[in-house]
């Protein structure tokens, strides 16, 4: 157990499935899991475990932005032993091409914050994807239809662009290739590359900033059902 996590040694799959939102986490393990069990609920934070087609699997909630993630997901890899995490998020989409709905699979991850400071490189440092689990991903998608956009990713210290340098301050990232801002990939790679595991994060778009398009409140939730499906298939696939 850790300050954040009621969990014990044991009670996590090797494979996680890491939504910011405990509500999400709490539907993935009532719509899409056998047998889940609640294994932590500290400060609110849901994680259950349970089987996927015969698969074990755990699903945690981990909060909004890097500091949150990089708690959980650094436990999960260290003190619970975890091989996999893959974050089920959303996103804001940078490209007029990434339709609302569609799935973000994050190559690589950018950021404004300074998250990657701890490790001391004489450099700046960009994360990536484990690359056999995006490759799995994208030819899951593929295989159902789904649209699914891979590229490098914006995470923000901020939840919008229009706090991060003005209002247009997003349309320069849009001209480096960022497909899309979340608040979360990058802190959540860069614990995966420090620990030696694995990481995918699959995003839906939500709200495109190039198109002004977006889920109605209504659609969100249940919007993100493709890219929950693709992340429990990938969950079996991790070696």
């Amino acid at each position: 157990m850790t300050a954040h996590n009621r969990g014990e040694k044991g009670d996590y799959a090797p494979v996680v499935l890491c939504p910011g939102d405990p509500l999400r986490a709490k539907m993935v393990a009532q719509q899409y899991m056998e047998g889940a069990r609640l294994v932590t609920d500290v400060r609110g934070i849901l994680g259950y475990t349970g089987l996927y087609h015969g698969s074990p699997v755990s699903v945690l909630a981990t909060g909004m932005g890097e500091g949150s993630i990089g708690i959980y997901s650094y436990e999960l890899y260290t003190f619970y032993d975890v091989k996999a995490i893959i974050r089920i998020g959303t996103c804001g989409g940078l490209l007029a091409s990434v339709g609302v709905g569609d799935i973000v699979a994050a190559m690589s991850a950018s950021t404004d914050g300074g998250y990657a400071g701890q490790y001391r490189l004489s450099g700046t440092f960009n994360p990536c994807a484990d690359y056999p689990m995006l490759e799995t991903a994208m030819r899951i998608a593929g295989e159902r239809h789904i649209p699914i956009h891979a590229g490098m990713v914006f995470s923000s210290e901020y939840f919008s662009s229009y706090h991060a340098g003005g209002a247009d301050s997003w349309k320069r990232w849009a001209r480096m290739g960022a497909l899309a801002q979340d608040m979360e990939t990058y802190a959540l790679y860069c614990n995966a590359a420090w620990t030696g595991k694995k990481a995918l994060s699959l995003l839906t778009m939500t709200d495109n900033l190039a198109t002004g398009k977006s889920f109605r409140d209504e659609e969100r939730m249940p919007g993100m059902g493709r890219m929950i499906e693709v992340a429990l298939e990938v969950s079996r696939d991790v070696s």
